[in-house]
């Protein structure tokens, strides 16, 4: 094992004790990427506290969690509160399926689908490039070679058109500093039959314990996707807390 693995294990345990003693079962705060100025499609306010302030189609934006937060997603509790081969089923992967996983992290979901398109390829995409590294040292460590990394921005996650046949987003989208910009980008770079999977806490069940701003309803999110040119095609229930939102292009 690398000199760098050892030191990003000893991090990343520190790091997961801190979450638990700060946040119990709570998404870390972090300081937001700043957002440029407000426009037709956003709306700036007094940001919450675990918001930026900026409102898009009645929505305040969530804080982004940081790299500093990587413990969080790693945490070992996570297959038992979110149980992930359950997701990793419902999304019918192909082995020539080209996957992009949008807000990646530490590529918990990447590693966990890449066997699964064997002939294919993930894409594990992130803002953060302290998160991409972390990416490349678990890859490295497990022999992995169909899972690239690719540094997105706060506009665009890079994806070439026409290109992918998933784009999943795992806790991520409310986060989107721009979600309309974004949205349009990942709608470019789907096949013609790719789809868009988000997967979301229950906004509508204030017993989940996660802030509010990190959930989001069912009804929210297909308002969002239904102006970036996607069509709903079914909601999956079958995790404990989080919804399974489907997505295709509309007219395909």
């Amino acid at each position: 094992m690398t000199r760098w693995l050892r030191w990003w294990r000893i991090v990343l345990s520190v790091t997961v004790c801190f979450a638990f003693l700060l946040a119990g079962c709570q998404v870390l705060p972090a300081t937001p990427i700043a957002s440029t100025a407000p426009d037709a499609v956003y709306q700036q306010r007094s940001p919450s506290s675990d918001g930026i302030g900026k409102v898009y189609m009645g929505r305040e934006i969530a804080q982004v969690m940081g790299h500093l937060g990587a413990g969080w997603l790693e945490r070992p509790s996570r297959e038992r509160e979110e149980q992930p081969q359950t997701l990793i089923k419902a999304l019918a992967l192909k082995p020539t399926h080209v996957v992009a996983d949008i807000g990646a992290g530490t590529g918990y979901f990447s590693f966990r689908m890449s066997p699964l398109v064997p002939q294919g390829t993930v894409l594990a995409v992130d803002v953060q490039p302290e998160m991409l590294e972390i990416v490349e040292g678990i890859k490295q460590e497990k022999k992995v070679n169909n899972v690239k990394t690719v540094l997105g921005s706060i506009t665009n996650p890079n994806l070439k058109d026409d290109s992918i046949d998933l784009a999943l987003m795992v806790d991520a989208y409310h986060e989107f500093d721009h979600p309309r910009e974004m949205m349009q980008a990942i709608v470019q770079a789907l096949k013609p039959s790719g789809r868009v999977v988000l997967v979301e806490y229950r906004g509508e069940n204030p017993l989940i314990p996660i802030k509010a701003l990190h959930k989001m309803t069912q009804r929210q999110v297909r308002k969002e996707m239904a102006v970036v040119g996607l069509t709903w095609l079914e909601t999956k229930e079958t995790l404990p807390q989080q919804h399974i939102l489907i997505f295709g292009k509309q007219g395909v």
